[in-house]
């Protein structure tokens, strides 16, 4: 639920934007000489430690190299744990970073607490015109820029081509319904299971959207997590489980354990993202990189479509070195920067022209369809909030304690209490 501030707690956060405002205009003229700069950044990065840090770490020498004055104190924060932790420690004003990588659901509610520096005017804003239009929105509030994408993804149907062609299929499915054939197709002719479901909210949402679903409908500040649409798509997901198209999905650590089975050959199909295929590769089932396939995810009855995802860099608004932090977002979020990241890691760039320089990479050219059929998510400060309860309903529906009406019905009695005056 949305947390209610103390008095106290308002209190920090107007002193921390006003301090934020001061030291802006303070450091704005150090920023005309960026090799002048001093100071040390403290950087949370929220990405994989093991396939995906190594990558933004080697960025990290490269910025200190070139900024010999700035000191970067990188740290590695759990994703599941950074939310709430960045939280905490901005309302009681002790232990946030400079920087933080945030996902992009968490940046309007970061922004609207006060806890972010607005960017306009500063070096960490360069040539905004340069970002796609639907990541760059993200990172904006209230007529501000309180962020800038540092990366963007979606999910996508990625399938093994050999374990479908034994199950007489040469093509990925491109509808839901062809998606369960499919999938059974390939359980009885391989053994295989048919597709993997993660158990997460983020996972969910190509079923609900493919019914012509939504979890809000933000214009008219309706909470829609519950209508009869978003109830038909959860249920193309228990049908998937029950015919027996999916095996039964495992709750705790459901990510890994899909991902694992898929890795081995042992299930034919998930749906992920690009940050997964580095890892896909590692698996035996792939040792043959072109047995790897990417297509968008497949249709409901009403369209095709996945949620708008990725990562923001934001400038904490009560760091004590506003001009240093400034100047690593600008390094970090560069075109040369997100380039070398596609390159290494696949994830596809926020920049058009980054875009111009990796169009070859595997990933841009497999997950480019994808993108083109995402669905954009409704940027609303609570909209970092939702997902928690989403997830616990999805828990409870595969195991098996509540039905598809009744985990909406539950989901959208919590929304009720996070978006207060919502119908």
């Amino acid at each position: 639920m949305r947390r209610s501030m103390t008095a106290a707690a308002v209190a920090t956060v107007l002193a921390v934007s006003a301090s934020a405002c001061g030291d802006g205009k303070a450091q704005s003229a150090t920023a005309k000489d960026p090799a002048a700069i001093s100071g040390t950044v403290t950087w949370w990065d929220t990405s994989d430690t093991t396939n995906e840090a190594p990558a933004f770490r080697k960025l990290v020498k490269e910025f200190q190299a070139a900024y010999p004055k700035i000191k970067v104190n990188y740290v590695n924060v759990p994703f599941a744990d950074a939310q709430n932790k960045f939280k905490t420690a901005a309302q009681s004003g002790s232990g946030a970073p400079d920087v933080i990588r945030a996902e992009v659901g968490w940046t309007t509610e970061f922004a609207a607490l006060g806890y972010l520096a607005p960017l306009e005017g500063t070096r960490a804003l360069e040539a905004p015109g340069d970002f796609l239009p639907t990541p760059a929105a993200s990172g904006r509030y209230a007529g501000k820029t309180y962020a800038v994408p540092q990366v963007t993804d979606t999910l996508a149907l990625i399938y093994n081509k050999s374990l479908l062609k034994r199950a007489g299929h040469d093509t990925p499915p491109a509808t839901v319904d062809d998606l369960k054939k499919v999938a059974l197709d390939v359980k009885k002719k391989t053994g295989a299971g048919g597709i993997g479901l993660n158990v997460d909210s983020y996972y969910l949402l190509p079923f609900i959207y493919g019914e012509g679903g939504d979890l809000l409908d933000a214009s008219q500040k309706k909470i829609t997590v519950d209508s009869p649409q978003a109830v038909a798509g959860v249920r193309r997901v228990t049908d998937l489980i029950s015919s027996g198209a999916a095996p039964k999905p495992t709750v705790q650590d459901s990510f890994q354990n899909v991902q694992t089975a898929f890795k081995d050959g042992k299930v034919a199909m998930m749906y992920n993202g690009p940050w997964s295929m580095v890892d896909d590769y590692k698996g035996k089932a792939f040792k043959d990189r072109s047995n790897l396939g990417v297509a968008p995810v497949p249709a409901g009855s009403v369209r095709a479509g996945s949620p708008t995802g990725g990562h923001d860099y934001a400038v904490y608004a009560g760091s004590k070195n506003l001009a240093a932090s400034y100047e690593f977002v600008r390094f970090m979020d560069s075109a040369r920067s997100q380039v070398a990241v596609t390159r290494e890691l696949g994830l596809l760039p926020t920049r058009q022209s980054a875009y111009a320089q990796v169009g070859d990479a595997v990933q841009v050219r497999l997950f480019k369809p994808a993108i083109d059929k995402e669905i954009p998510r409704q940027w609303i400060p609570e909209g970092g909030l939702l997902f928690d309860p989403l997830l616990q309903g999805y828990q409870k529906l595969v195991s098996g304690q509540a039905t598809p009406e009744t985990m909406l019905k539950g989901v959208g009695d919590r929304y009720h209490g996070i978006l207060k005056g919502w119908s």
